[in-house]
C-alpha cells in the first residue's frame, strides 16, 4: 500500500488503533502477571486453556504477519491459484496436526514428567539422561525462531515504515519491546489471550476484506 492512499484523517486513525492494540498487550501482561505463581503456569497457562483460545493463539502465532501480508502479496503476484493451494495445504496440515499430534501431545507431556517444553518432553519421553535430546531439540528450535520470529519484526517495521513513513529498523525494536514485555511479565496466559485477539481479528478482517 502506497502511503499517498491513506489520507491524513486515516493515517492518524490507524496510528491509534494500532498504538492503542500495543497499550492493551502490555497491559494484558500485567493483568496475568499476578496469576503465575509457579512455572507450569507461567510458560503452560497452569494447562488450563480452552479449545478456542488455545486453537486461534496457535494459529495467529503460527501464521500472522505472513498470513496478512505474505499470502496476499503471493496471490497479488502469482495469482490466486499459488496462493490457493497454499492455503488449502496449510488446512489440511493443520487440522491433521490438531487431530493425530495435538491431543497426544497434550496427554503424554503431562505424564512424561509433567513436560513444560518440547525439548523437555522429548528427553523425559525417551529418558534421555544426558540430556542430549533436550539440547539438540532446543537448539533446532532456537535457530528457526530466530528467522521466524525476525520475519514478524520486519513485517512490522516495514507497516508502519510504509503506512506512516517512520524509521523502518526503529519500527521493528520498538515492536520487539512490546512483545517481550508482555510475554515476559504476562508469561503463557498474556501470551496466548493476546494472540487469541490477534487471531480473531485476523479472521473477521480476511473475511471483509476478501
Amino acid at each position: 500500500m502506497d502511503q499517498q492512499i491513506l489520507t491524513s484523517a486515516q493515517r492518524t486513525l490507524a496510528f491509534v488503533g494500532m498504538a492503542g492494540y500495543m497499550a492493551l498487550v502490555v497491559i494484558v501482561g500485567l493483568v496475568y502477571s499476578k496469576r503465575n505463581k509457579n512455572s507450569e503456569e507461567f510458560f503452560l497457562g497452569g494447562r488450563s486453556l480452552g479449545p478456542w483460545v488455545t486453537a486461534m493463539s496457535a494459529e495467529a502465532s503460527d501464521m500472522s504477519s505472513w498470513l496478512l501480508m505474505g499470502l496476499p502479496g503471493l496471490a497479488y503476484l502469482t495469482g490466486y491459484a499459488s496462493a490457493g493451494w497454499t492455503a488449502i495445504g496449510l488446512a489440511v496440515g493443520t487440522w491433521f496436526n490438531w487431530k493425530f499430534v495435538a491431543v497426544r501431545l497434550r496427554n503424554y507431556s503431562h505424564l512424561a514428567g509433567n513436560s513444560i517444553t518440547i525439548p523437555d518432553f522429548f528427553s523425559n519421553r525417551f529418558h534421555d539422561g544426558k540430556r542430549i535430546l533436550m539440547t539438540l531439540s532446543a537448539l533446532i528450535i532456537f535457530f528457526f525462531f530466530i528467522i521466524y520470529t525476525s520475519s514478524g519484526f520486519a513485517a512490522l517495521g516495514k507497516l508502519f515504515n510504509t503506512l506512516f513513513g517512520f524509521d523502518y529498523t526503529l519500527m521493528m525494536i520498538v515492536g520487539a519491546i512490546v512483545v517481550v514485555v508482555y510475554t515476559i511479565v504476562g508469561g503463557f496466559l498474556a501470551e496466548s489471550t493476546t494472540d487469541f485477539m490477534q487471531g480473531t481479528l485476523m479472521f473477521f478482517s480476511l473475511i471483509v476484506i476478501l
